[in-house]
């Protein structure tokens, strides 16, 4: 691959471009045998793998000073595990592709970065930056069906920009000023995201239970509720909705003539508040399974097990795919219409009220958790008259729009804030813009 297929923008560049093997020394890492547990004791020596990409995602970290995981200097004898002197600049080549940053000390890698110690030519901030600009088109040439990889032939094609050593710490400085700007903004946006979701997860449980955030009883068993009105009754769900279980995959069952082929809904499609319909399996089952188990409009779904947050969360299947079957551990509710509301319950399922009762009953394990049909059907849900659940769902709905409206316009500054700061650097470190007149900077 030559170099203008790997970073195409590199031919605007206003300066002279060199291979970055030949003004830094090229290196890589290594695991230490596992097998091996004396080559794991007395672990002293920072050693960066993928476990550390967390902290470089946001492109906001430049330095790196803390590694999860550190190895021996038995274990960096006896593999070709490399010290590389702080200072050296590492990009991640595999599975997550593309991130960078600077060694604040000395530090080993795994396999999966590459490294640049750079020689007197190059600034290694400078490289950071030009890192950063070829970010997307790194992750555009990644190869691979498993893991994403950037195959060391393609590393050794990666060019720079090469102002003088004085032009490259004048752009660092005029970068470091810029990005840090924007990412400020980007902040102050992300908590405004965060302070949006809060504030219309308090809406919806105040809305649907007045009081629920400040004048909970604290009785047994459901502390966190408030005193109900006097036109609502706290109702066990199974009084009030029929759950259907769904279809448990067998793959080694024999076809007969009766078999139907269905599109089946599995967990991965119903997401918390809203179905995720862009990739639906097929599933062939006897035609009176497929019977028993075929959503129809107004079925609340929950699924079985999942995120503990997510837990119980519902949302109203509304005829979207005709005939649509759902996996067993998707369960389907089924509402009484003449006594409770779809929309009402999958709400009611947002509250804190719901989010405490089906996070207090559920089974947890260190990550996931799960619920059951009898746990959902002893769902205490409080019971106003239908044409009170239904201008409270109307209400709620409204609430929401607005919330969706600003949400878009947050996310969208956000994506234009992220353009904003990659075509900044790839502009300032190919020389396209000049910090000079751009920041009003006296030239050397």
């Amino acid at each position: 691959m030559s170099v203008t297929e790997i970073a195409p923008w590199l031919a605007n560049s206003h300066w002279p471009t060199a291979p970055i093997r030949l003004v830094a020394r090229l290196g890589s890492g290594h695991t230490p045998s596992r097998s091996k547990p004396e080559y794991w004791q007395d672990c002293t020596i920072p050693w960066i793998t993928l476990a550390d990409v967390w902290q470089l995602r946001s492109n906001q970290v430049d330095v790196i000073t803390e590694t999860k995981e550190k190895i021996s200097k038995l274990g960096e004898g006896n593999s070709a595990a490399v010290r590389h002197p702080a200072g050296t600049v590492i990009l991640s080549r595999t599975a997550s592709v593309g991130f960078s940053a600077i060694m604040g000390e000395a530090m080993a890698t795994s396999q999966d970065f590459v490294t640049w110690t750079c020689g007197p030519r190059l600034d290694p901030r400078f490289l950071l930056h030009a890192l950063r600009a070829m970010a997307p088109d790194l992750k555009r040439i990644a190869a691979g069906s498993t893991h994403k990889t950037i195959y060391m032939p393609d590393v050794e094609k990666l060019r720079v920009p090469l102002p003088s050593l004085v032009e490259q710490r004048r752009i660092v400085e005029f970068l470091d000023v810029e990005t840090t700007r924007l990412d400020e903004l980007t902040r102050a946006r992300s908590d405004q995201l965060d302070a949006l979701g809060e504030r219309s997860f308090a809406s919806v449980s105040e809305t649907l239970i007045p009081g629920t955030l400040t004048q909970s009883l604290g009785k047994y068993p459901y502390p966190w509720l408030p005193a109900m009105p006097k036109d609502t009754r706290l109702t066990r769900l199974g009084y009030v909705c029929r759950l259907q279980n769904g279809v448990t995959v067998d793959e080694g069952r024999a076809r007969t003539d009766s078999d139907v082929t269905r599109p089946y809904l599995r967990v991965a499609n119903v997401q918390a508040g809203h179905l995720a319909l862009d990739s639906i399996a097929e599933i062939t089952v006897p035609k009176h399974v497929a019977k028993r188990s075929t959503l129809r409009a107004g079925d609340v779904l929950m699924t079985e097990g999942g995120d503990l947050d997510k837990l119980g969360r519902g949302t109203v299947w509304r005829g979207e795919l005709a005939n649509c079957l759902h996996q067993n551990h998707v369960f389907a509710l089924r509402p009484e219409l003449d006594k409770l509301d779809p929309d009402y319950l999958a709400l009611m399922t947002q509250t804190v009220h719901g989010r405490f009762y089906f996070e207090s009953t559920g089974t947890k394990t260190t990550n996931l958790a799960s619920t059951n049909s009898g746990k959902i059907l002893s769902f205490p849900v409080p019971l106003p008259n239908l044409q009170r659940q239904q201008d409270l769902v109307r209400r709620v709905q409204e609430q929401q729009e607005s919330a969706r409206e600003a949400y878009q316009v947050l996310t969208r500054q956000s994506a234009l804030l992220a353009e904003r700061r990659q075509a900044l650097i790839t502009a300032a470190v190919t020389g396209q813009l000049d910090i000079t007149t751009a920041r009003g900077v006296e030239a050397p």
